[in-house]
């Protein structure tokens, strides 16, 4: 059984996100999300998620080809698969060739875990999104 793994903020969940999820999922057999934390996303982003935790949880694990969520409260790939195990770490291809994405492919290649880039889809992205909630916002 193969185990894949992909992390996310999944803010204002949109068909982008939804996009990305099942495309993993042709890859594996068992899909695990890891949802950002709203600490994590404020202490890496400087802002915390729209939608809480809790909720944001809540949709990601009701999507079907989603086997299992669990909490991203650090940013540390290696401590994520001593936690899950999993055998494919699927990322967006925009990092691809990062000095961090290359220290985290050689770290996965010595225990056996694959790196699959997927390219960016261009659709509506939570950045979109929030840009958008802030015009209506303030137009009122």
């Amino acid at each position: 059984m193969i185990f894949g793994y992909t992390t996310g903020v999944f803010d204002m969940f949109h068909v982008g996100h939804l996009r990305l999820l099942e495309r993993a999922k042709a890859e594996c057999d068992q899909l695990i999300v890891g949802i950002t934390t709203d600490e994590l996303s404020m202490s890496v982003k400087g802002r915390s998620p729209i939608v809480p935790f809790a909720e944001r949880r809540q949709i990601v694990s009701a999507i079907r080809c989603v086997d299992l969520t669990v909490p991203q409260a650090t940013m540390d790939k290696m401590a994520a698969w001593e936690a899950l195990r999993f055998d494919r770490m699927f990322v967006g291809d925009d990092w691809r060739g990062t000095d961090r994405w290359n220290s985290i492919e050689l770290q996965f290649s010595e225990v056996g875990v694959a790196v699959i880039y997927f390219p960016y889809t261009p659709t509506t992205s939570s950045s979109e999104l929030r840009a958008a909630l802030n015009r209506v916002h303030g137009e009122h």
